[in-house]
């Protein structure tokens, strides 16, 4: 007969140890997951100016294939990372996984702009779905001292990603053409594919609020894996019967239970924070120039911004298990709006030193944001809508990220340089709004020395 069963203290206990091998591979397979991710996300980039050749195309004329990705990741990390609470981590990451591969490969063989238009909102699906889905589960096999560095590591794949691109690409184009890209972004992780079906576990937490018993057989394989001793513990003693039935994971779920204003201030400030961040990134290089920086020079002040957001998040890692996030969180966005009042006030005086000392800062007090929100989401929503809220939250950034995209072009025109970073300033204030609203205790855990 099956049975409810719900999760106890020592299935935590035995995760909260040590990070075993086990845990490691988990946590290495989702970083994995996130590093193609981060690839293809920015595969187009990589190869609009061949692709522009290629299909004798005006520079425009690429707007709407970049508009499509994102609108499918969008819609992705909304859908699938509900479905991720319904179907379980491990076959939505496999299913998000195959979806972005395959449509990224299918790429290298289309005849029209049409079809990459397509096959970029499919792969858009599976790669906004994959990554709340991949966050969810690389923080529940982590302990919970290292929640932060580990949610840290796994996010930060996503901007390696593209980064390890744009170095490859310049290898690769004059060899393999363009296709060669999308050949290689669509087939790692497809070969990828095939180490998820055999070594990646599902979520014991999932697993544990699953009333199917077979799960108890699942729990039983997974703790001896990562701790071998507990061989001699019945699964059933980690469990107990539930009385109540299981909430469903469902979007309603995140305005219940006094997790309505905090929904709602995460949102804001995931969407808002996001028109700021995809605002300077798709317009940096472009700014910089009509502010009179050499053209061969203004795309170091994209290598800039992102090498400065991994790097802050490094320390920002340490932190975040032991400060209250909203504090981070107000601190970055003060930040923020001072650094866009120096940029717009250093723009036009063609200091670069501190024009790029004030964009590396950026990485920080406008893009660090993401890093303490991710955290945020994982620790403070239950675990049967925790993949459903991290992927709603993102959904809010990224269409904040296509409004901030769109809108660059328009206020640099209307206001020049200078009036473009004070801007920047409008949405940055609106998240600072919104965290006000966020009602969360960072729990009290032991910390490493």
């Amino acid at each position: 007969m099956e049975q409810n069963i719900q999760e106890k203290s020592l299935i935590k206990t035995v995760i909260d140890q040590r990070i075993s091998k086990y845990q490691w591979m988990v946590i290495a397979l989702c970083f994995l997951i996130a590093l193609f991710d981060g690839f293809d996300t920015q595969a187009v980039a990589f190869t609009a100016p061949a692709l522009l050749v290629h299909f004798d195309l005006e520079t425009g004329a690429l707007a709407p294939i970049l508009t499509a990705g994102i609108v499918g990741m969008t819609i992705g990390a909304m859908l699938l990372g509900l479905v991720g609470d319904k179907l379980g981590r491990r076959k939505t990451l496999i299913i998000c996984t195959a979806i972005f591969s395959l449509a990224t490969i299918f790429i290298a063989y289309v005849t029209s702009v049409d079809q990459i238009l397509v096959l970029r909102f499919i792969a858009g699906l599976g790669m906004g779905g994959a990554t709340p889905v991949l966050l969810a589960l690389a923080a529940e096999y982590s302990p919970q001292r290292f929640k932060g560095t580990v949610t840290t590591g796994v996010l930060l794949a996503l901007p390696a990603g593209a980064m390890l691109g744009g170095l490859l690409a310049a290898k690769i184009l004059p060899v393999l053409g363009w296709q060669g890209i999308y050949l290689i972004g669509g087939g790692f992780p497809l070969l990828l594919l095939f180490v998820m079906y055999f070594l990646l576990p599902e979520s014991l937490e999932y697993l544990a609020q699953n009333n199917k018993s077979s799960s108890l057989r699942s729990i039983q394989k997974i703790l001896n894996k990562i701790s071998p001793g507990i061989g001699e513990i019945k699964v059933k003693d980690l469990l107990q019967p539930n009385k109540t039935q299981q909430q469903k994971a469902k979007l309603a779920i995140l305005f219940q239970n006094n997790l309505a204003r905090t929904t709602i201030g995460v949102w804001g400030t995931y969407f808002f924070n996001w028109i700021a961040w995809f605002m300077l990134l798709s317009w940096l290089p472009t700014v910089l120039k009509q502010a009179g920086l050499a053209p061969e020079n203004a795309p170091y002040a994209s290598v800039t911004v992102n090498a400065a957001f991994i790097l802050f998040a490094l320390p920002l890692a340490y932190w975040l298990p032991k400060v209250n996030t909203a504090k981070i969180l107000t601190f970055m966005l003060i930040t923020g709006l001072v650094i866009v009042a120096g940029l717009g006030l250093f723009i036009e005086s063609n200091q670069w030193g501190y024009i790029f000392a004030l964009i590396a800062l950026a990485g920080f007090g406008i893009g660090g944001q993401q890093l303490a929100l991710n955290y945020l989401v994982v620790a403070a929503y239950p675990t049967q809508v925790r993949a459903t809220a991290t992927g709603w939250a993102i959904g809010m950034g990224r269409m904040g990220a296509i409004l901030g995209s769109a809108i660059g072009g328009i206020v640099l025109t209307q206001y020049g340089v200078s009036g473009y970073f004070y801007a920047l300033g409008v949405p940055l204030l609106l998240a600072l709004c919104c965290v006000f609203l966020i009602k969360y205790r960072i729990p009290k855990v032991q910390v490493d020395a």
